[in-house]
């Protein structure tokens, strides 16, 4: 292509021609400029407005809800002590409080095993159930062999005993029973230790044997005298010259006994009488413990008597002493020890078990079976196993350190998961096809503390024990709570505090100084980009806008309305508690208005801020609401109270039902439809003969048990109704709710249930304010389209009908976050707004490449036709030159 430089022929300057005539043409590119320009700066106006209001919404969202306003604060004056939180329904007050125990968890301990992985028995297949429950009467400690005769006469030398590594204080004079106890108790708050002395009971066969008596008829005819004594009290004699059997015989013995002279003796001496000489049972009995001497004082020549049945009798003397019951305070094992411990009746060592005691599974509680066979047998194997059972135990394996040649270092350690009385074990073991269980697992792991007690209790479970305000309190674990109203209270170690429970109002006043706080951030964005200055004549990116016009109207017209549907209160406006407006659109808050609303109000003013729903029907509560619910008092109908799925037997349960071996039911809980099959799952029933209670309570925790209803929070209870029969129901309410149980092996359920058969749970069902509305279980919710939408109420009770009247009301926070939320998010009026302007701006950048492309086009054409005539006047200019030329050579010529 040639060179072309427009304008050299012809003198024309071509692209300063074409440049202007295009600076003129390109003139509207500046406006379509302009325009984007003025949107963006639109759509980022709306995007610090999306911020403001954003963080705007972010602050009212705390203070939607009554506890925001409601709040009291617990303040312990010994935090190391207790801790405490208070919510709106507990009463401002001052309490004395004192932790006297902590709850823990019971802990039981194996002896030692040499191998974690060596089998254990044989490997007969075991079933072992873990059973949680409460142990009554009776005692933990050890129980002391007799005291040895020689106890009454040379006592117990110092250091013989100690307890719990701290000797007790006894000598030559600890002669019986009681005085042991008495210095054993004079430790008891070192050793935590206590003993009891049994009654002292002289032997059964002093007097005879067989119903047959051993006392003989006492003859002093040779001049000799009798007497017999017994713990200090002469009960018979006889002077000298009386014949055998004209005196003191076995008949007449227990004659003198019956007297009221001796009788009187006797009891004054704490010695009570049992049996008769006459047929050789004859006893003496201490109940303290003290002890008792039975003495012959004989003189000259005597026959019969205590064991003489006619031969010379040179008197006797025979001392009859106790023993006694250590009892350990905490339920821990006592550690015995000393240079004689046996004169004690004890054995060096540490030890203990529940003596005389009952046991008692809690229904609430979950109970479990594992089954140990020869696959793990094993202490790893028994550990996995009950671990994998999640039934409220869990299972370690600690070793003691012992090593060498015998050492059996390792011991199986159960743990209760969960503290208090109410989680102590009872583990039985049942063997398969009519087979025991095995012996070795037996001796391993039977406990029963009514019973054998084949693990040793390392640490008893145990209740929190406190007073408050001097009354007692007991909780399962160290949260106490209901002791007062609407407090929690967590102890922390024993000890003594006070709790002050006081009005929160530092947290209330900084809500409301919050909500001011956070219109007035929004309003002074508000104005920044819709407002018009003066001064500089010049407006906001957003002056004029519906979308900021109408949220700012829609804030000052929520503002300036009173609250509708509170009940039981006079606050229906800001302005009662200090808010109110200034000339520039922005709140103000007196701060001494708010603090007598504080004073007068302060469960009230939580209804100006959050959604508050109050009925006349006390067992109708506010659960929640929609952003399209209305305010107002609506009348409640119920036509279907919500019930529970239940199997109900039909038979009256005997005084003891038979629960075979190898029983299995597969139970249904909860399930849906389709079915799901974590619903269901197969329980194991311990064989044993059971009474009504008792079967209740095995059920309901071995169903309770089943780790995949636990996880999805599924739960039954079993009860004994009045009439005598079983009732197993779901703890679930409504559509939702079944239980069903159906044969697997062993005894059959129609044992148990009779011909009952399962009733599914209903929902509630009935209007709110006229309006349909849906049931779920016990909650009921307003339909959607009517002014109760979203509406949610818990209903129980049991009346059908008329429940009275619901009001709900929308506090100005609750609706001021509604209204932001509907110019917020996807749909929200600003993304809508926002989405417009940006399509304009696509729409004027589109129009603008447009235009652009056509200015090209333009700038081709005039270039051309300039170009064109610069040709042409430059080829005229050469005509015109060469014409010139031509006429000067003619004029020259």
């Amino acid at each position: 292509m040639g060179i072309s430089s427009p304008g050299i022929g012809s003198g024309i300057d071509v692209n300063t021609i074409v440049s202007k005539l295009m600076a003129v043409e390109s003139a509207p590119l500046n406006d379509f400029d302009k325009k984007s320009a003025s949107y963006l700066a639109q759509v980022s106006a709306f995007g610090n407005l999306s911020g403001a209001l954003g963080t705007f919404q972010g602050a009212l969202s705390g203070l939607t809800s009554v506890s925001s306003f409601q709040s009291l604060v617990s303040t312990p004056s010994d935090s190391t002590v207790i801790s405490a939180t208070a919510n709106s329904t507990a009463q401002a007050g001052n309490y004395r409080i004192s932790i006297n125990q902590l709850a823990q968890a019971q802990t039981l301990g194996s002896g030692g095993y040499k191998s974690t992985t060596a089998a254990i028995g044989l490997g007969a297949k075991t079933t072992i159930n873990f059973a949680l429950g409460t142990v009554s009467g009776g005692s933990f400690g050890l129980a002391g062999t007799a005291l040895g005769a020689s106890l009454s006469s040379g006592g117990l030398s110092t250091g013989s005993l100690s307890l719990n590594n701290t000797v007790i204080a006894t000598d030559g004079t600890t002669r019986s029973a009681r005085l042991l106890a008495d210095a054993i108790n004079a430790k008891s708050t070192t050793t935590g230790v206590s003993a009891k002395p049994s009654a002292t009971l002289t032997s059964a066969t002093l007097f005879g044997a067989s119903g047959a008596s051993s006392y003989g008829d006492v003859d002093t005819s040779a001049g000799g005298s009798y007497a017999l004594s017994v713990g200090g009290v002469e009960i018979a004699a006889q002077a000298s010259g009386v014949a055998s059997g004209a005196g003191l015989t076995a008949a007449a013995l227990d004659t003198a006994l019956a007297s009221g002279a001796i009788s009187r003796a006797l009891a004054d001496a704490n010695i009570t009488v049992s049996g008769t000489a006459a047929d050789g049972t004859l006893q003496f009995s201490n109940a303290d413990g003290s002890n008792i001497a039975v003495t012959e004082v004989v003189t000259g020549s005597v026959t019969g008597g205590i064991d003489n049945s006619g031969t010379a009798n040179v008197g006797s003397a025979t001392t009859a002493v106790g023993s006694i019951a250590l009892v350990s305070a905490d339920g821990s094992p006592i550690t015995v020890g000393g240079t004689n411990p046996a004169g004690a009746g004890f054995t060096a060592g540490t030890g203990g078990s529940y003596l005389g005691a009952s046991f008692t599974a809690d229904a609430t509680r979950t109970s479990g079976n594992i089954v140990i066979d020869s696959s793990n047998n094993t202490l790893q194997g028994i550990l996995e196993a009950i671990n994998k059972g999640n039934f409220g135990v869990t299972a370690s394996i600690v070793s003691d350190g012992s090593t060498g040649t015998g050492a059996t270092p390792n011991h199986l350690i159960l743990t209760a998961s969960a503290t208090g009385v109410s989680s102590t074990m009872k583990i039985s073991l049942a063997g398969s096809g009519g087979n025991p269980p095995d012996p070795a697992l037996e001796a391993l792991l039977g406990y029963d503390p009514a019973g054998v007690q084949n693990l040793s209790q390392k640490a008893a479970a145990a209740d929190t024990r406190a007073t408050v305000n001097g009354i007692a309190v007991t909780s399962s674990g160290t949260s106490i709570g209901g002791a007062i109203a609407g407090v929690n209270i967590s102890a922390l170690k024993v000890g003594s505090s006070t709790l002050n429970v006081s009005k929160d109002s530092s947290t209330l006043t900084t809500s409301v100084n919050g909500f001011v706080k956070a219109f007035n951030e929004l309003s002074g964005q508000i104005t920044s980009l819709g407002g018009y200055n003066a001064d500089t004549k010049s407006g906001g990116p957003l002056l004029g806008d519906t979308t900021l016009r109408n949220l700012q109207a829609g804030i000052r017209r929520q503002l300036s309305t009173s609250i509708t549907g509170l009940r039981g209160t006079n606050l229906t406006n800001l302005s009662q508690i200090g808010i109110s407006f200034q000339k520039d659109g922005s709140l103000t808050l007196d701060n001494a208005k708010l603090q007598k609303a504080v004073n007068n109000n302060f469960n009230d003013i939580a209804g100006l801020f959050a959604a508050v729903g109050r009925g006349t029907d006390p067992d109708v509560k506010f659960a929640s609401s929609g952003t399209k619910t209305q305010a107002g008092d609506y009348a409640l109908n119920i036509t279907q109270l919500a019930t529970q799925g239940k199997l109900q037997g039909t038979q009256v349960l005997p005084a003891e039902t038979t629960i075979d071996a190898d029983t299995t039911w597969s139970v249904t809980l909860n399930d849906t439809t389709p079915a799901t099959l974590a619903n269901t799952a197969t329980i194991s029933l311990p064989a044993g003969t059971y009474n009504p209670s008792q079967l209740a309570t095995l059920l309901q925790s071995s169903i309770n048990g089943v780790s995949a209803f636990a996880n999805a929070g599924a739960t039954v209870t079993a009860t004994i109704g009045d009439d005598g029969k079983l009732k197993l129901e779901s703890t679930r309410y409504g559509a939702k709710s079944n239980i069903h149980v159906a044969n697997a092996t062993g005894t059959d359920i129609s044992t148990v249930f009779g011909s009952g058969s399962s009733v599914d749970g209903l929902d509630v069902a009935g209007t709110i304010g006229g309006y349909t509305a849906t049931g779920d279980g016990q909650t009921l919710t307003g339909a959607a389209g009517a002014p109760v939408e979203g509406l949610k109420l818990t209903v129980t009770g049991d009346a059908i009908g008329n429940r009275g009247t619901f009001g709900f009301s929308q506090g100005y926070a609750y609706q001021l976050n509604a209204l932001a939320a509907t110019y917020l998010g996807a749909k929200g009026a600003i993304t809508s707004r926002t989405t417009g302007l940006n399509s304009s701006v696509k729409d004027i950048t589109k129009q603008r490449d447009a235009f652009s492309s056509r200015l090209t086009d333009i700038e081709a054409r005039y270039r051309k036709q300039y170009t064109a005539l610069d040709t042409s006047i430059a080829s005229m200019n050469k005509t015109a030159s060469f014409l010139t030329q031509q006429f000067a050579a003619l004029n020259n010529g």
